[in-house]
């Protein structure tokens, strides 16, 4: 799952969760934006907060919404995402990258 904040200079930060079938890692990709401006995005959208140049904490509830209505075993291997990064359930500490193209 990836979780993408776009935009820049001359356009408003848009926040977009993509790749929600992709569970085997959880990353945070800025493309051109400021630090301050992919924050404010994220905060904006309820979907968590960087809290640094590397790493972002995102609200487990907020991505599940975000993912749309997947069943099956996507639940399954959601639910053990989970339990595995984010024991308590609240948030997932995630690696920031570059997005593609950016």
């Amino acid at each position: 799952m990836i979780v993408e904040v776009v935009g820049g200079a001359d356009q408003r930060p848009e926040v977009r969760v993509v790749e929600v079938e992709e569970l085997s890692r959880v990353v945070l990709a800025l493309g051109e934006v400021t630090d301050a401006e992919a924050d404010e995005a994220l905060q904006a959208a309820g979907l968590g907060r960087l809290e640094g140049a590397d790493t972002a904490l995102l609200e487990v509830a907020a991505l599940r919404a975000a993912a749309g209505a997947p069943a099956g075993e996507w639940v399954q291997r959601w639910e053990e995402l989970v339990a595995r990064d984010a024991p308590d359930g609240g948030r997932l500490r995630v690696r920031v990258e570059g997005a593609a193209g950016a």
